[in-house]
């Protein structure tokens, strides 16, 4: 916390706002992103292909959509916003673990899904996904500030998913019909 530059870079991706209640900035990061994801998503040729490329990539492919330039693009951005957390939880807490969030996966995929984001793909949102992202994070410390026990935690992480898989194949069965 003495390095060069860290007082600034903590004001900008670690620090909090509104004095008396100490929001994380983190949140505006967050609201930020998922309005920039949203805009590119429904207003933008790429948002398009990457639908496209979500929901059939030989479909897309044989329209003229590079897929292989999509999908690469999508793990980039990928990347580019996992070392962009990264940052913000080293700043927030002075130091990190390099194995934070490993094995997490699963759970990443659920609040996908919770937010209405299809198993099969070609269908979601950011916002959708940031909402799933919220609930599952308020079950998640919910359950603790409710003082049940932690391991009901899995329990309900399997309900959610069994909700969510069971609205998603109920969504695309709906929406295969009325083709």
């Amino acid at each position: 916390d003495t390095a060069a530059g860290y007082d600034s870079a903590n004001k900008i991706f670690g620090g909090s706002f509104w004095s008396p209640h100490d929001f994380r900035i983190t949140v505006l990061w967050w609201l930020a992103i998922t309005v920039l994801a949203t805009w590119v998503l429904s207003r933008t040729r790429l948002g398009n292909w990457i639908f496209g490329v979500g929901g059939d990539a030989n479909a897309a492919r044989n329209v003229g959509v590079p897929v292989a330039r999509v999908k690469v693009g999508l793990f980039m951005t990928t990347s580019f916003v996992a070392g962009l957390t990264g940052i913000m939880i080293a700043l927030r807490l002075a130091s990190t673990q390099a194995g934070q969030g490993v094995g997490d996966e699963f759970q990443y995929i659920i609040a996908a899904v919770v937010g209405g984001c299809l198993l099969t793909g070609g269908y979601g949102s950011a916002v959708g996904a940031g909402i799933g992202a919220l609930i599952f994070g308020m079950v998640n410390q919910g359950i603790v500030y409710a003082g049940w026990n932690p391991n009901w935690f899995q329990f309900f992480v399997g309900a959610l998913l069994l909700g969510a898989i069971l609205l998603n194949t109920y969504i695309r069965r709906r929406a295969e019909a009325s083709i």
